[in-house]
């Protein structure tokens, strides 16, 4: 009876742990919530943003590498003015499209950041994953801000830094 129980414990957790990589594996926002359902204004002005982020990155060799968990915050840093992101696109380190995380707009609220959360599990970026973010602003409104932070932790030590985006040329 006890092995009965015992095994049944070990599946259930096994079961779980499954059931929390799929999770992982989501999408960390409710895009549908923040999608923009109107027509956007021809006035606005159009930009776009590169955003390095690392997946991986070396240790003591080439052959030797560290997994990261990233999270990329999309911020509006006016205080008065909605901006817009039309994408969100997720390149690995060969330049290769893995992702488009939303292809309509999203509004982003005066103040407000957005998070996308990549897992340290997610390897598919390499060491030089990086986004492309196109958005649309009000005249004389400030551009978005986008900022990565990347972390881990192995034992006792931890290791984390980030990334700002560039403006780039559409």
């Amino acid at each position: 009876m006890k092995n009965v129980l015992l095994l049944s414990a070990v599946v259930l957790f096994l079961l779980g742990c499954d059931q929390q990589e799929k999770k992982d594996a989501l999408p960390s926002n409710n895009w549908e919530s923040i999608k923009w359902n109107k027509p956007l204004s021809d006035s606005l002005e159009r930009g776009a943003t590169y955003l390095s982020v690392y997946s991986q990155v070396y240790s003591t060799t080439e052959h030797k590498t560290h997994d990261l968990t990233a999270t990329v915050s999309i911020r509006n840093i006016n205080k008065r003015d909605t901006i817009f992101v039309q994408n969100a696109k997720y390149y690995d380190t060969k330049g290769d499209l893995i992702r488009t995380y939303f292809e309509a707009p999203i509004f982003v609220k005066p103040m407000q950041a957005i998070e996308i959360v990549i897992a340290e599990k997610d390897k598919s970026g390499g060491t030089g994953a990086n986004f492309v973010f196109d958005w649309l602003v009000p005249d004389n409104a400030q551009e978005p801000y986008f900022e990565a932070v990347m972390i881990t932790t192995y034992g006792q030590q931890g290791l984390s830094f980030t990334t700002q985006g560039i403006p780039i040329n559409d």
